[in-house]
């Protein structure tokens, strides 16, 4: 389902900006931004209307750019987000014609789960790689680490979102199976209504220096 190269850039990074947009013409510049901080992997949300328009543009304009998609919900939206460009796709929940339809559009795909019955089925699907989430309502790193634990021996790997921030990424990061977080406190919405894309690119960088100097990650 995740290619190695892309799961080894995820590996490395350790954090995916989650962000969405409300106007299309946003999306360039956050994109452009958190490049210039170092942060090379997002995830844009398809919470708006202008979420599909912002996409194209990043995939067209900004390549370096490795670009997910989150909310994910239909199997048509699967194949239309592999068709404008994007890298890798992930949804909040585990469903099962999501997943296959991915699968057969070529379209890499990390299904949301909380509990071991939502992991089950994304194993049964043939995932290895998931997103955790809601992470911290659902019980955080302590949750996570008791609710894998009969699921170890199979290699799963874990994307945290949902609560994740700048206090507890590391404390995420130096869990084994987790290969990356979701960012989602990068990108700030009265920022990017101020067109203030330094601004961006200079949180991104903090990031990406937290986890540098967390030092075991990647």
């Amino acid at each position: 389902m995740f290619p190695k190269e892309i799961l080894r850039q995820l590996r490395t990074l350790g954090v995916v900006a989650g962000f969405s947009v409300e106007k299309a013409e946003h999306a360039v510049p956050i994109a452009r931004a958190l490049l210039e901080g170092g942060i090379t992997a997002i995830e844009l949300t398809l919470r708006s209307d202008a979420a599909m328009a912002g996409l194209t543009a990043i995939c067209q304009e900004v390549p370096e750019m490795l670009v997910g998609v989150g909310t994910i919900l239909t199997p048509d939206t699967a194949r239309e987000v592999k068709a404008v460009g994007a890298d890798f796709g992930v949804s909040p929940g585990m469903n099962p014609r999501v997943v296959r339809a991915a699968q057969e559009a070529g379209l890499p795909f990390a299904p949301g789960i909380c509990t071991p019955s939502d992991l089950e089925q994304a194993i049964e699907l043939g995932c290895r790689f998931v997103k955790f989430f809601p992470a911290a309502a659902a019980g955080g790193i302590s949750y996570l680490r008791s609710m894998s634990a009969p699921y170890k021996h199979l290699g799963i790997e874990y994307f945290p979102l949902g609560g994740v921030n700048s206090e507890n990424m590391a404390a995420y990061l130096e869990e084994p199976s987790v290969a990356a977080v979701g960012g989602s406190w990068i990108v700030k919405q009265d920022l990017v209504q101020r067109g203030d894309w330094t601004a961006i690119a200079g949180r991104a960088a903090e990031v990406v220096n937290q986890v540098s100097n967390g030092g075991s990650h990647g």
